[in-house]
């Protein structure tokens, strides 16, 4: 197994901050100005052994658990999220073969993987989008593949590709999924069309002009194709969590720099304060977010039945945490903010920018992801039943023990409670009795009472002529009350421990996140609660003094500019 760490990798990587660095944020910048792949970036990650990071250790991976691999990511991703697609896009082409691949197809996936290829995944259509049910790829009668598959990962690199074609008339048993050669006659790559962030990413039109499918290409069982691919990228949102947190981190960073050297009359700009507001708000966005995606990283181990659900809650309030972040920090930068010269970073706020954009959307778009749980929110917050205590325990006690990760335990619908949020009231009952802080604790009793309103809320969107819009909705608010939970039992689970910089036991972080979450899952701009806010703003600036990575339980980091070393 890989004895990589985060330290590790940012060892490997170096000071980020160093112009002539080639894995640094010059040459970020530089590669972004010419839409040019990371390619030495990733084969220097590939060399030390990060890509086997999201595989089974039965195909020659790594794969310890998933908050180990997602602070990876996240130690890599603060350089150029590019990396992301050069080194761990197959994951969810490498999840689907575990789910229902052969032992020959899962052999040859693992042999190109374990020495740093691509295995491509083919699902969505220019036409279609997130509509899966309307793909037209179709494996016609005589055996031939034909029709188009856009925005593919990876697919002009590739060594195989997982596609999931139609092969009945209709509903989600009409698909089914086949492993081909990507060099076949009959299949045409072409580069998709370019985004504006993450640029220079591998992202392939494929073309299939009747290509001749072999009869042990299929993947598993016919009409299963479509099934599997929405159970796998269940795990994918995970990856993609530590993308956006990523470049949320660099972002917070620079601007927090920034801050901390302009005057503006007289005044350091950290001190005034709208910016010191503005800076709350960026700041305990990035903390629920690390929060919730930290619970979720562990969560899936323990319980994977759940996250056709938590998966799709906690990406949505990532990327819109971070999608907030940068238009915070924005604000901060002002003019700088849109400068490519003789700005903090010289294009690499922009470039942040851009790539942030596109993280939030490169699983689903905010609206496709919110429809594809909002009709299991009626019934499961209705949901009756006695939380488990123990798999709270293992999920957000950050020094215990994980049971293996095994995706054959995800579903397409959760069976029982959201333990989250079924274990809030005792939780919440035993925290308020344990804080010193009152105002915490008031935002605590808040969060229990919005869970328990939760069931009728959930009937009123049910009744003939609500608000179409309502279940969508709900699904959102959802997703910031499950986050809220997520920190009030990670500061329950871990008294015994200091999480963001802080003191054993302390509770600003607390107070920030939740007062950011509560006020997002009621619709309002957060930036009313700013007093509520500003234990966060100290709790980063810390954490940035000291060169520590913006998460729960930080990671040294190669700056050497500043911090203890």
């Amino acid at each position: 197994m890989s004895a990589l760490t985060p330290e590790g990798v940012e060892e490997l990587l170096g000071n980020p901050e160093d112009p002539d660095n080639p894995y640094g944020f010059a040459a970020a910048v530089a590669r972004d100005e010419a839409d040019a792949h990371p390619d030495e970036l990733c084969r220097a990650l590939v060399s030390a052994g990060f890509h086997l990071n999201y595989l089974p250790g039965e195909w020659g991976g790594a794969l310890d658990s998933f908050d180990r691999s997602m602070t990876l990511v996240r130690a890599a991703a603060r350089r150029d999220v590019n990396v992301m697609p050069g080194t761990m896009f197959s994951i969810i082409a490498a999840t689907c073969l575990q789910l229902h691949g052969s032992e020959k197809q899962r052999r040859r996936v693992a042999e190109i993987l374990t020495r740093g290829g691509a295995v491509a995944f083919a699902l969505t259509e220019a036409d279609h989008g997130s509509d899966l049910l309307a793909g037209e790829v179709r494996l016609d009668e005589d055996g031939r593949l034909r029709g188009e598959k856009w925005m593919v990962g990876n697919g002009l690199r590739c060594e195989a590709v997982y596609v999931v074609a139609r092969t009945g008339r209709r509903g989600p048993g009409a698909f089914s999924a086949y492993l081909l050669d990507p060099d076949a006659e009959g299949l045409v790559r072409e580069p998709a069309p370019r985004t504006g962030g993450m640029r220079g990413v591998d992202l392939a039109r494929l073309r299939f002009t009747g290509l001749k499918v072999p009869e042990d290409a299929l993947v598993g069982k016919v009409g299963e194709g479509l099934e599997v691919a929405i159970l796998a990228q269940q795990a994918v949102r995970l990856m993609s969590m530590a993308g956006s947190l990523g470049c949320a981190d660099s972002a917070l960073r620079l601007t927090l720099g920034f801050a901390a050297e302009r005057r503006v009359s007289g005044a350091l700009l950290a001190g005034t304060p709208y910016t010191r507001r503005e800076l709350a708000v960026a700041s305990a966005a990035l903390l629920a977010a690390d929060a919730v995606a930290l619970a979720a990283a562990r969560g899936v181990h323990v319980v994977p039945e759940v996250f056709s659900v938590w998966a799709l809650a906690a990406k949505h309030v990532v990327a819109e945490a971070g999608d907030e972040l940068v238009r915070r920090c924005a604000s901060v930068l002002a003019t700088r903010s849109v400068m490519r010269e003789q700005a903090p970073g010289a294009g690499l706020f922009q470039k942040l920018q851009r790539d942030t954009a596109v993280v939030r959307v490169i699983d689903a778009s905010p609206l496709a992801n919110l429809r594809a749980y909002a009709a299991q929110i009626p019934t499961l917050v209705t949901r009756d039943e006695v939380p488990d205590r123990d798999a709270l325990r293992r999920i957000f006690t950050l020094d215990a023990e994980l049971p293996p990760y095994e995706p054959t335990r995800l579903d397409l619908v959760v069976r029982g409670a959201d333990p989250v949020l079924a274990g809030l009231p005792e939780t919440a009952d035993t925290v308020c009795g344990q804080l010193a802080d009152p105002r915490t604790a008031a935002l605590v009793r808040g969060l229990a009472d919005a869970v328990a309103e939760l069931g009728p809320e959930a009937a009123t969107v049910r009744r003939p002529g609500a608000d179409p819009n309502a279940l969508v909705d709900l699904a959102e608010r959802y997703a910031w009350l499950h986050a809220a939970g997520a920190c009030v039992h990670l500061w329950a689970a871990n008294r015994h421990r200091p999480l963001y910089g802080g003191e054993a036991g302390a509770s600003g972080w607390l107070r920030a996140a939740l007062a950011y979450l509560l006020a997002r899952a009621d619709g309002v701009d957060p930036r009313p609660h700013g007093p509520d806010l500003l234990p966060a703003v100290e709790a980063v600036s810390a954490l940035s003094e000291r060169g520590l990575l913006f998460t729960a339980d930080p990671v040294r980091l190669a700056d050497e500019s500043r911090g203890e070393r």
